[in-house]
């Protein structure tokens, strides 16, 4: 275990702070092979979720993701033509009384040209600078193509941070669901131009996911330059396609690890990682390929179906499940594992044996049991500098010798989620 840097131990315990830390550059579920999910008994709440495709056309709210490899030609620049024909069927589903919000990838390919660039680049920094003259590109296609239907678009430029913390994520959703109302078109991209791993990872498709959770969407549509999920790559004898997931189950034996044909910057993986974040929070998805987008939206037998496996969950713990760093580590004794993975129930200070890294109140914290492996990942009521005088100690005995500040959980159930391992 890396060595702890401990500092001095204040006189009163830091107040639990409304903030969060920078997100994770990709999704929990892609970085350890653990789904995380909420372990407070107030963590879920009720809401309805479509049960089948035939039920898209009378969604009120529906987010589409389309990658940049979609949006192409074989050169790798800016195909206008297939864009406006994603218009024509977004524009069409407003025209019957739908609302759409478009999650765009695309802004580096709208710059090659114009940049005189031979294909898209390698290095960041050129990333960044095609995506900053890119993304204006990008927007103008897409208020010419939409004003052709009489509608306009709202450019909005969001990072994953900004969907996850929690006064980032207020003023997102106030605007966003402003420009609906208003009855524009909000057309969404990651902020390439100050991203750093968001930029290398295809980050779009979990944006997307947390996007629909922001704008309380009906249902996501990832649109790919495959037209469905496989059971191997689709160049591959013999792969079928998968109409309908209802579960993880369903996607026992799934070869997904092959990219097959080009999927943007990110593949097949990342497109279920973000498809695990959506469906565990209650919102459906449907994955296809751009040309079969109107057969999807009018929920004809295309593409691939995730049912939605979980309930609309709070945005605190979804971002702490798929999108927060963790600050640090606590490292629990097999009690303890016992006690927050079988009995949910908080983590007293009583069962920690040790921890790394910096945090404060209110950071992120992974939970890891004696033998390394992550149990969960939860909000910490004191900072590092305060912990080594809590370990192992009943709160009893900190209440008498310290205050009764000091005699609540180290990390309370409702601000807790516990991980569990992929199929």
């Amino acid at each position: 275990m890396p060595a702890t840097r401990t500092v001095r131990a204040s006189a009163r315990a830091a107040p639990l702070r409304d903030r969060a830390p920078r997100p994770r550059c990709r999704p929990r579920v892609g970085c350890a092979g653990t789904v995380l999910r909420a372990a407070g008994h107030n963590a879920l709440v009720t809401a309805a979720a479509l049960l089948d495709r035939r039920e898209l056309p009378d969604a009120t709210r529906i987010v589409v993701k389309v990658g940049s490899s979609s949006l192409t030609g074989p050169d790798g620049r800016l195909d206008v033509d297939r864009l406006r024909a994603l218009v024509d069927v977004l524009a069409a589903r407003r025209a019957a009384g739908g609302q759409v919000v478009l999650v765009s990838s695309g802004a580096i390919a709208a710059a090659i040209g114009p940049l005189g660039l031979p294909a898209r680049p390698r290095d960041l920094a050129t990333q960044q600078a095609a995506a900053s003259v890119g993304q204006g590109l990008l927007v103008a296609h897409y208020t010419r193509a939409f004003a052709d239907h009489g509608l306009r678009v709202g450019q909005v430029l969001l990072t994953a941070d900004d969907t996850v913390r929690r006064g980032h994520y207020r003023n997102a959703h106030r605007a966003l669901n402003r420009l609906l109302d208003l009855g524009v078109v909000p057309v969404i991209n990651e902020n390439d131009a100050v991203a750093t791993d968001e930029i290398r990872f295809g980050d779009n498709d979990r944006l997307a996911a947390l996007v629909s959770h922001l704008v309380h969407a009906d249902a996501l549509v990832l649109l790919t330059d495959v037209d469905s999920l496989y059971t191997g790559p689709p160049s591959r004898p013999g792969s079928r396609r998968i109409a309908r997931v209802d579960g993880p189950a369903d996607l026992d034996g799934i070869d997904v690890a092959s990219r097959g044909s080009a999927v943007g910057t990110g593949g097949m993986i990342t497109k279920l990682d973000s498809v695990a974040i959506a469906t565990q929070s209650g919102i459906p998805v449907v994955l296809t390929s751009a040309v079969q987008a109107a057969g999807a939206l009018a929920g004809d037998d295309v593409g691939t179906w995730f049912s939605a496996t979980g309930r609309r969950t709070s945005i605190r713990l979804l971002w702490l499940a798929h999108a927060a760093k963790a600050n640090g580590r606590l490292v629990l004794d097999d009690g303890a594992v016992r006690a927050v993975v079988d009995r949910r129930t908080s983590l007293l200070p009583a069962g920690v044996t040790g921890f790394e890294g910096e945090f404060e109140a209110g950071d992120p914290v992974e939970l890891v049991g004696s033998d390394g492996v992550v149990v969960g990942r939860g909000l910490v009521a004191y900072g590092s500098d305060e912990v080594p005088r809590l370990l192992g100690r009943s709160t009893a005995d900190l209440r008498v010798e310290l205050g009764a500040g000091y005699d609540r959980a180290l990390v309370h159930r409702d601000d807790l989620v516990l991980a569990r391992r992929r199929r």
